[in-house]
């Protein structure tokens, strides 16, 4: 069955003497080897929330409940990268990303090792400089911008 052109990031940041810090996830070789946030494809059926309370608990452990999460208001379109349109029907050509910040509970996480072979916290600036993917930028930007609004 082929992946819906739907999905989830969750920006995970954890606050630390008034600044934010960024989990930045390193996928496997297998995947690119690129530094990302949480993301992941929403299953049959599955609302963009839960997709992203599942990713959350699969790719660092953490379990969430939905009202703990922020919703960025930032919905990404694009192109889905040519070395992964095998897993979409022949006609899909775009991904619509729906994106969510986290507040985490801690700093010590369990990455799923069949998908990521890294992690580390690291301040706005330094995150921005190495995520791989201009999603994952927007959604940093997003999520500063709604953390100095509180």
């Amino acid at each position: 069955m082929p992946k819906q052109p739907r999905s989830v990031q969750v920006v995970v940041f954890f606050e630390d003497a008034g600044s934010h810090v960024y989990l930045m996830l390193r996928r496997i070789a297998r995947y690119g080897g690129h530094w990302q946030t949480v993301t992941g494809s929403l299953e049959t059926g599955e609302s963009h929330l839960a997709a992203a309370r599942r990713e959350l608990a699969e790719e660092t452990g953490i379990t969430a409940e939905a009202d703990e999460f922020i919703d960025l208001h930032l919905v990404n379109n694009f192109q889905i990268a040519p070395q992964w349109r095998h897993r979409y029907a022949f006609e899909v050509t775009h991904n619509e990303e729906v994106c969510f910040a986290f507040a985490a509970p801690r700093r010590d996480i369990a990455i799923e090792p069949s998908e990521h072979d890294q992690y580390s916290w690291l301040e706005y600036q330094a995150a921005l400089q190495i995520a791989y993917w201009e999603s994952t930028r927007l959604a940093l930007a997003a999520t500063e911008a709604a953390l100095a609004k509180r």
